[in-house]
C-alpha cells in the first residue's frame, strides 16, 4: 500500500469524524450514507413541509396548536399577541416568561385559541365521559368543541435530560433536519429539558417548489439547500457566549390549598402541576409525566367506565366511597377493564406522549378542584 493511499485514508477518515461533530457533540447519523443491506434512509424518510401559519403565527393540528415567533419576538408578547396567560405558555414550554425568542422557534400553546386571536376554552378536547347522564337544573351538557382541520396531527415530544435532536430524530425515524425546520431550532441544534417539540409526519415528499402554489403574501417553500444533504466542511465552530435560558422549576406544594394537608386521595403521577383547575374551563388539573410513565389510582375504589377521548386516547373513570369520582385522561394503554376493584397506587396504564396526564375529581357529576382532596 503505498503512503500516498494511506495519507488520502487517513485525511478522509478525519474529515468524517469532524463531519459527526456537532454543537452537542459526537452523534453521528449515518442513515442514507451506505448503500445495499447498510442503507437506513427508508428509516429518515422526507417529512412534508410544516403547515403555514396564519397572520399570527398560529398552526392549528386536530388536538392541539403551535405559534411561529416571529423576529424579537418574546414569550410575553407573542401571548399578548394571542390574548392568553403568559406565565402559563412560557411554563409550558419550560421557558422564564420573559425569554426572548428566535425567528421561526415554536411554541405550543396550553390552550386553544380562536379565529380573531382570542382565547377560547379548554386546552384540549376530551369527550366527557359522563356525556348522556341526566343534566341539572334544566341544563344540557355543552357539546365538545371541534378541533380545526388540518391534514395531519404531529405528535408531540417532551425534550428529557440527555437527548439530542439527532437522537429524537432517530427515536421518529424523521431527519434531523426537518425536525429542526418544523421547530426553528437553531443551527446549533440546542434543546433545554422540558421543551416541548412537534414530531414531523415521516414518510411524506417534499413536494417541489417550482410547482407548489401559495397564497399572494405567504411565500414559497425553500428548497433543500445542498448542505443539508451534504457532510459539512472541515471547520472549527466557537461555541454560543451566553448560555440558554434555564427551565423554571415549579414548587408542587405552592399551589396547595389548606385543606391538602388532610387529603385522601394521592397524586396519580409524579410531576409538576402545569395547568391548575378552573370550573367550566378545565375540569382538574394537568400534571406534566414523561411518556410511559405509570399511571397509578389515586385511591381504592371500583373501575366504573373506560371510554375514548376524540383523539383515540383512554380515559379511565374510578368510583371511590363518598359519591366521588376520579378521571384520568392522557393514557396509552391500560392495566385495568370496567368493573375493577382496585386499591390505591395501583396501577392503571402508561402515560401517553402528551406530556402530562389529565386528573379530575368529581362530586357526583360536578367537577371540583382536585388539590383540595389530595395528599
Amino acid at each position: 500500500m503505498s503512503s500516498s493511499f494511506r495519507q488520502a485514508a487517513s485525511i478522509g477518515a478525519a474529515a468524517f469524524l469532524l463531519a459527526s461533530c456537532g454543537a452537542t457533540g459526537f452523534d453521528p447519523d449515518l442513515r442514507g450514507w451506505m448503500p445495499g443491506a447498510l442503507n437506513t434512509a427508508d428509516a429518515a424518510a422526507r417529512a412534508a413541509p410544516r403547515p403555514q401559519p396564519d397572520d399570527r403565527g398560529v398552526i392549528t393540528f386536530p388536538t392541539y396548536q403551535v405559534v411561529v415567533a416571529r423576529s424579537g419576538d418574546t414569550v410575553g408578547s407573542v401571548a399578548a399577541r394571542l390574548g392568553v396567560d403568559a406565565a402559563r405558555l412560557a411554563q409550558h414550554n419550560a421557558l422564564p416568561a420573559n425569554a426572548p425568542l428566535g425567528a421561526g422557534q415554536t411554541l405550543v400553546l396550553s390552550q386553544r385559541v380562536a379565529a380573531g386571536g382570542a382565547a377560547a376554552g379548554r386546552g384540549g378536547i376530551v369527550t366527557d365521559p359522563f356525556a348522556g347522564q341526566a343534566a341539572r337544573s334544566g341544563t344540557t351538557p355543552a357539546a365538545a368543541a371541534k378541533p380545526a382541520p388540518s391534514p395531519a396531527n404531529p405528535a408531540q415530544h417532551v425534550v428529557a435530560s440527555g437527548e439530542t435532536a439527532w437522537s429524537i430524530a432517530r427515536k421518529y425515524n424523521v431527519s434531523v433536519q426537518d425536525l429542526a425546520a418544523w421547530n426553528g431550532l437553531p443551527s446549533s441544534m440546542s434543546l433545554r429539558v422540558g421543551q416541548r417539540l412537534i414530531v414531523p409526519v415521516a414518510g411524506k415528499k417534499a413536494p417541489d417548489p417550482t410547482a407548489v402554489t401559495t397564497a399572494p403574501g405567504t411565500g414559497s417553500p425553500t428548497p433543500r439547500p445542498p448542505s443539508a444533504a451534504q457532510p459539512l466542511p472541515s471547520e472549527t465552530t466557537a461555541p454560543a457566549a451566553d448560555p440558554g435560558p434555564k427551565a423554571p422549576t415549579t414548587d408542587l406544594g405552592a399551589t396547595r390549598t389548606a385543606a391538602s394537608a388532610a387529603g385522601r386521595f394521592q397524586m396519580p403521577v409524579s410531576g409538576s402541576i402545569i395547568r391548575v383547575y378552573e370550573k367550566g374551563r378545565n375540569d382538574g388539573i394537568d400534571i406534566s409525566a414523561t411518556a410511559g410513565t405509570a399511571v397509578k389510582a389515586a385511591g381504592r375504589g371500583t373501575v366504573a367506565a373506560v371510554t375514548k377521548d376524540t383523539s383515540g386516547a383512554p380515559i379511565v373513570v374510578v368510583r371511590h366511597d363518598g359519591n366521588l369520582m376520579t378521571v384520568y385522561t392522557g393514557l396509552d394503554g391500560l392495566d385495568v377493564a370496567k368493573g375493577d376493584s382496585i386499591s390505591a397506587g395501583q396501577s392503571i396504564g402508561k402515560a401517553g406522549r402528551g406530556g402530562f396526564v389529565h386528573f379530575e375529581v368529581r362530586q357526583g357529576f360536578d367537577s371540583v378542584d382536585p388539590e383540595k382532596y389530595l395528599n
